[in-house]
């Protein structure tokens, strides 16, 4: 009698179509999970040190044009260097609406609903990939514990069809199937672990952002100078607070 071969590599070599492509997908699900962790991991680095480095220079510079050249990157790169931007620019379009004649909205709302905007754009950005993660978190322990019972059942038909039914015969095969499971749970609980902790780091992120939405906004509307505008020829300088309407500072995106 030939001596039972045990093993994932015997498993491989007599499984049939189905459990192979179990493993496959369990194999796929679990690469592209650690691509979204790795990716995630390193942007969210990024945006820390972005962060630290918009807390220190920006807010030392002596106007908004020069706290915007302090920051590092473009704005595709940097959401911090695309908030000042934006909010420089909102600034200017509002000043030209207004010696235009027309009656745009008080500032304060103006650049509310402009860096609004921005941060809603990079939460989008932020939850890119996290359904990738859900979906391996919730899925991949019934994929693999699907393929653990259909080979159980391919085993024990195999069993059956050559009548040894002894402890041998029938403990490898079952106990081989039950890699399965392993396998996909080893795939679901990087990727489960992952995503609550990216979600924290997202809501940190998003509560960066607004924070240094805020100092945007309360420094514009409070009376800052700004710089020559080169557009229009003339020195720009923000509505003060009492021209610009109150403070609403409760309409920016907050962490959720």
């Amino acid at each position: 009698m030939a001596t039972p071969q045990f093993g994932f590599d015997a498993l491989w070599a007599q499984s049939d179509g189905v459990i192979k492509g179990v493993a496959l997908m369990l194999f796929v699900m679990s690469v592209a999970s650690w691509y979204v962790i790795v990716t995630k991991a390193i942007a969210h680095w990024r945006l820390r040190r972005m962060a630290a480095q918009a807390a220190g220079d920006f807010w030392h510079a002596g106007s908004l044009r020069d706290g915007v050249k302090s920051l590092r990157g473009d704005a595709r790169s940097n959401p911090f260097v695309d908030l000042a931007r934006t909010s420089l620019s909102a600034t200017l379009q509002h000043h030209q609406a207004t010696n235009a004649g027309r009656t745009p909205p008080v500032l304060s709302d103006w650049l509310v609903r402009a860096l609004r905007e921005r941060i809603s754009r990079c939460q989008v950005r932020m939850q890119s990939g996290m359904p990738v993660l859900a979906t391996v978190g919730s899925s991949a322990p019934f994929i693999g514990l699907f393929g653990t019972v259909w080979g159980i059942y391919h085993a024990l038909m195999t069993i059956g069809a050559s009548g040894q039914a002894s402890i041998g015969e029938v403990a490898g095969p079952v106990g081989e199937t039950l890699v399965m499971t392993a396998l996909g749970l080893a795939v679901a609980i990087p990727a489960s672990l992952a995503y609550n902790a990216l979600l924290r780091a997202n809501k940190t992120s998003v509560a960066s952002l607004s924070e240094f939405s805020y100092g945007l906004h309360d420094m514009i509307v409070a009376g800052q100078r700004l710089p020559d505008d080169g557009e229009t020829g003339g020195e720009l300088h923000a509505v003060k607070a009492g021209e610009s309407g109150e403070h609403r500072r409760d309409t920016l995106p907050e962490a959720a």
